[in-house]
């Protein structure tokens, strides 16, 4: 498959006030293949947004490279730069205009006039679905419309690859079902490349076609979603949940002896909130949990809570990184 993207050795440092030196990014290679929506996924500080911002050319990497189309983010910016689209996570319009002067204004930033700039602004519309709201101010736009526009944006000029950063967050359930129909429409129908930042799981599966998971500055996943699901596992996960004052040492024990788990642990995401989790893992949880629950009783445990977790890609986040995406 045909590279867009293709990252080599990409690493950056931070010197700090005492002297000290931090790795913010450890030499990541990666390839982005055309036609794809590649999804990044990290938890805060591991390192996806520096290493996106040096892919977009807005911070120098300190070693390695990164090429868009075939033209260096170091040795030719401009040229790559040219090949992106990027749509922020924060709305970047001007709400006294209207959405097609906003796209206009846009559009004369990229270098477009005339009647080309006319023709990719119907194009746009059309791609977002507001032609009918095309003359109304955005300030009477809701919160998903004006993300809506905030994507038009990043696709006037045409780019080859479009970013977009949690371009659903914050928004009503109709509107973040337009922008994921959008997404699938950019890749469907325009053959577009999509790089994309979510912390909701169900969309990351959705519409990937591969996924990379960062932690501590480093790749420590990537793959299709078919790959990674069976690097999560077969086995169900029943996470209880149990006062911090009734947890004891033996709980773990008492859970691994039920029939039908293969092991249990206390849930490497708890915070201090007087609570306890135990993950409990079996192949088929839902027939487990009766058992699992007749030897807490037994043990004299109660348990506040219980949650029934199949395999996905938030179970194989948990378990390479022992945090949970939100955190």
């Amino acid at each position: 498959m045909e590279s867009i993207v293709r990252v080599s050795g990409l690493t950056k440092t931070y010197t700090r006030q005492d002297g000290s030196v931090v790795q913010a990014v450890r030499g990541i290679d990666l390839d982005i293949y055309r036609g794809e929506v590649f999804s990044l996924l990290g938890p805060n500080g591991a390192g996806k947004s520096t290493t996106i911002s040096m892919i977009s050319g807005l911070i120098p990497p300190t070693a390695g490279d990164a090429e868009i189309g075939g033209h260096s983010i170091t040795r030719e910016p401009l040229q790559a730069k040219a090949l992106i689209g990027v749509v922020p996570q924060e709305v970047a319009l001007y709400p006294m205009l209207s959405a097609r002067r906003n796209l206009d204004f846009f559009g004369r930033m990229y270098g477009l006039s005339g009647a080309e700039l006319s023709k990719r602004i119907d194009e746009v519309l059309d791609v977002i679905d507001l032609k009918d709201r095309q003359n109304d101010k955005v300030e009477t736009f809701s919160g998903g419309m004006k993300r809506r526009v905030n994507i038009g944006v990043g696709l006037l000029h045409r780019p080859q690859l479009i970013y977009m950063d949690e371009p659903t967050v914050g928004v009503d359930p109709q509107s973040r079902r337009r922008i994921l129909d959008t997404v699938l429409r950019l890749r469907g129908e325009y053959g577009m490349t999509v790089l994309y930042t979510t912390h909701l799981m169900e969309e990351a599966q959705e519409l990937s076609d591969r996924v990379a998971i960062i932690d501590n500055g480093a790749i420590i996943a990537l793959g299709t979603l078919m790959e990674l699901m069976s690097q999560a596992g077969e086995e169900d996960i029943l996470v209880l949940t149990v006062a911090k004052e009734r947890a004891n040492d033996s709980i773990v024990g008492v859970l691994q002896a039920v029939e039908g788990v293969s092991r249990a642990q206390i849930e490497p995401s708890d915070t201090d909130n007087g609570e306890v989790k135990y993950a409990v893992y079996a192949r088929l949880g839902r027939r487990a949990l009766p058992g699992v629950l007749t030897a807490m009783n037994a043990a004299g445990v109660d348990v506040m809570s219980v949650n029934v977790r199949e395999p996905d890609l938030e179970t194989l986040f948990l378990a390479l990184t022992g945090r949970a995406l939100r955190e």
